[in-house]
């Protein structure tokens, strides 16, 4: 906002500049010399000895008037051939010279002009020019005087125009601070000017829209409460006669179609459960900033994705600190046939994390989706890590699987986007554990995004990064 004030007022000084270079050549062009004026006023005197004193003697004695005021004068007057006073002239100034007028040399403070055109005053005298040397002219004063008009001139201009742009830059800011607000989340923020505001009808109508985009978020958030209620109580209705079909069921036949029954009911109500979790974001959920440390908060996360954390150990230094290891199995699952091992979970924590001042349940949904994420598609190892980079937290999730295609990466975090959908199939989830995980980052002011591998990582899966406001 500063910039463009800043901007307009430099426009402004350029605008009173040009003006006033364009009228000193218009009138320069049209009227001559402002300063050639300015240096006749003030020999006004010599001129004036020269035409009614010098000029005015009879003949043959116009020689002996100037040598009388050569005398008395303290201007030097001097006679120069006519080739020689018309070779320092241009070509206006020689073409004045010749008509008989005066031609002035301010920078010299001079003025030169003919004896005479015809011969009349002395034999030779049509062959000679008159030069006075020393004459009282400094346009200094003069030059200060006009700097100073047009300095008023300017001021004149400008003390209103700044006076309007303040309170229009003062509305400016409103504006912006309305903005900021409604895209934190506060969708009762409003301008509320007064009709006198030069920028009232851009306000008026922000105000509209805020208007309707608060009605329509709400009639969505309330739609979307109304429909999950209702969905759910024939879930739970669902939920209750398959109970009551197992325990009355004495078919062993029925039982893996009541399995995958009761398996998709979870599903629905997990889904709800998503939708309902996306609409409060979307809403503008409230963040509720208190300091926690990042460390445990990202050790729950680890715990939450499916075992309890082992040993310490303290073989892996990270950005040349030292920093804890942990390798979590996440579980097992019992094929029948043996036992599978899911992938590994290696924490690496700097000890230097500190607290975090932000919403300590967001952000740990926000990171245990991802790790939920990393989980479904690892080959076997994933890693967490967390390190303090200048004024920033990064929180990276790595893991060993198949990766993100580079032109694939911004879309992952749109609701209901799957990259493959049999393998999403198969592997459970609705697409929108990151797109919740994106916008729960997004409300403490950080950002979430899907990044090349490092380079010292052997794992070449895929690569979330967070990073947030230390």
């Amino acid at each position: 906002m500063n910039r463009l004030f800043f901007r307009f007022f430099v426009l402004v000084m350029l605008a009173i500049t040009a003006a006033t270079f364009a009228i000193y050549f218009a009138i320069s062009r049209l009227y001559g010399d402002p300063l050639e004026d300015i240096a006749r006023r003030q020999a006004a005197a010599e001129v004036f000895l020269l035409q009614n004193y010098i000029d005015q003697a009879p003949a043959d004695e116009w020689l002996l008037r100037l040598n009388q005021v050569r005398l008395v004068s303290k201007v030097r007057y001097e006679l120069l051939p006519l080739a020689e006073a018309r070779a320092a002239l241009s070509g206006a100034s020689d073409a004045t010279l010749m008509r008989g007028a005066m031609v002035f040399d301010v920078a010299g403070k001079a003025f030169m002009r003919r004896v005479d055109l015809k011969g009349e005053r002395y034999i030779g005298s049509d062959a000679e020019v008159l030069r006075a040397e020393g004459l009282p002219i400094d346009t200094a004063q003069a030059l200060q005087q006009e700097a100073l008009r047009y300095a008023i001139v300017a001021l004149t201009l400008l003390i209103p125009i700044a006076l309007w742009s303040r309170t229009h830059w003062r509305g400016m800011q409103t504006l912006a601070r309305v903005a900021d607000e409604f895209g934190a989340g506060h969708l009762s923020a409003r301008a509320r000017m007064a009709r006198s505001a030069s920028i009232y009808p851009l306000a008026e109508r922000m105000d509209h829209m805020a208007d309707r985009i608060q009605r329509l978020l709400e009639a969505q958030r309330n739609l979307l409460h109304a429909v999950s209620h209702e969905v759910r109580t024939p879930i739970a209705r669902l939920e209750f006669g398959l109970e009551l079909l197992r325990s009355a069921a004495a078919d062993p036949a029925l039982e893996p179609r009541i399995a995958a029954m009761e398996k998709d009911l979870h599903e629905l109500n997990a889904l709800v459960g998503e939708l309902l979790g996306m609409a409060r974001l979307d809403g503008g959920q409230a963040v509720q900033r208190a300091p926690f440390a990042l460390a445990a908060m990202l050790r729950t996360a680890a715990e939450q994705a499916g075992a309890a954390p082992p040993p310490e150990t303290a073989d892996a230094v990270l950005e040349g600190e030292q920093a804890e290891a942990k390798a979590i199995a996440i579980g097992e699952s019992n094929t029948g046939a043996g036992y599978a091992v899911r992938p590994v979970l290696v924490l690496r924590l700097a000890e230097d994390l500190g607290s975090v001042n932000g919403d300590c349940r967001l952000l740990l949904r926000a990171v245990a989706n991802l790790l939920s994420n990393a989980e479904k598609y690892a080959a076997s190892r994933i890693v967490l890590t967390a390190v303090r980079v200048g004024g920033e937290m990064e929180i990276a999730v790595e893991d060993d699987g198949p990766g993100i295609p580079a032109e694939e990466r911004e879309r992952v975090f749109e609701p209901f986007y799957r990259l493959d959908r049999s393998r999403d199939r198969a592997s459970g989830g609705f697409g929108l554990g990151l797109s919740i995980a994106h916008k729960a980052v997004a409300l403490h002011g950080g950002s979430v995004r899907v990044e090349d591998a490092a380079m010292d990582s052997a794992l070449g899966g895929a690569r979330f990064v967070i990073r947030l406001p230390a």
